[in-house]
């Protein structure tokens, strides 16, 4: 271990490395209430607060708060943030003021902490603003009520939305695959003698199933032409909906998975080849030499 390993294991606190992540459209909601009694409540509606209209001030707080998350949080990113909403709005039988703060950006990782700030600033805001008038103010429940995008896609809190928020904000279904049949056709020489176990294929099927898919076939097949267009035409005759073939698309003698769809398949779709090699570059530096096709 050298010196400067040591050093950074020595570090007290460590900023994610984004790095090697791909920025993807992210969005987060967070929501919080204050209690402010009924006078309080009745000026703050009516704009009549001896500080001027909390209503106003709160949203533009709020803002400047999901704005500012990375100024007061010392290990949040800082962030190039595309939307940022600020909604008040009175629960009048809870004599309390609800805000809501939406975020949304195209990043490298979530913009959960922003909306937490500018839903926290708008809170604070209000709290400052109606205090001359009623000092017995309670910040209460503000949660992160979902976020979405990135690799784990949609997670929304523990209690849930309520049908009015879900209506308001229409989090993001996750993606299904339900009701769709897939086999996986894994391409490799060495992997169908045994020389060493197939990885590539089981990952595949367990990113498959995990969005409801139904696994009807997966096999592994030597890197021969016959075989797989054998297989992919055996399949095609059953109905399939999805064949996801994993190797044999490199620049090797044996790598013969391009050819063997050519010489089945009736339309190729180039596009989305090139969207899943484009993809792939993220995370694979010579993802530029397959040569997959679809």
């Amino acid at each position: 271990m050298s010196e400067m390993d040591e050093r950074l294991g020595e570090m007290s606190f460590h900023m994610a490395d984004i790095r090697s992540k791909r920025p993807t459209a992210r969005r987060a909601v967070a929501a919080g209430e204050i209690h402010v009694g009924p006078s309080a409540l009745e000026l703050i509606m009516a704009r009549r607060l001896p500080k001027g209209d909390a209503l106003a001030m709160a949203e533009v707080a709020g803002i400047q708060g999901a704005k500012s998350a990375a100024q007061l949080l010392p290990l949040c990113h800082p962030l190039t943030l595309d939307l940022v909403r600020v909604q008040v709005q009175p629960e009048v039988a809870r004599t309390s003021m609800r805000v809501y703060c939406e975020v949304a950006a195209c990043a490298k990782t979530g913009v959960e902490m922003e909306a937490l700030a500018g839903a926290t600033a708008a809170l604070l805001t209000l709290y400052d603003l109606a205090k001359p008038v009623e000092p017995g103010l309670t910040l209460r429940e503000t949660r992160l009520l979902f976020k979405e995008g990135g690799k784990k896609g949609l997670w929304i809190h523990p209690e849930g939305l309520s049908d009015e928020e879900r209506v308001r904000f229409q989090p993001h279904a996750p993606v299904s695959m339900m009701g769709i049949r897939v086999g996986v056709i894994t391409l490799s020489d060495r992997a169908h003698a045994g020389v060493y176990a197939d990885h590539s294929g089981p990952e595949a099927v367990r990113a498959l199933t995990a969005l409801g898919a139904e696994l009807v076939n997966a096999e592994v097949l030597p890197d021969d032409l016959a075989s797989l267009a054998e297989a992919l035409t055996r399949l095609a005759a059953s109905g399939i909906d999805l064949v996801l073939c994993t190797g044999g698309t490199g620049l090797g003698p044996r790598d013969i998975a391009p050819e063997a769809l050519a010489s089945v398949a009736t339309r190729r779709v180039p596009g989305l080849a090139e969207y899943f090699r484009q993809a792939s570059s993220h995370h694979m530096a010579t993802a530029w030499l397959s040569r997959a096709e679809v």
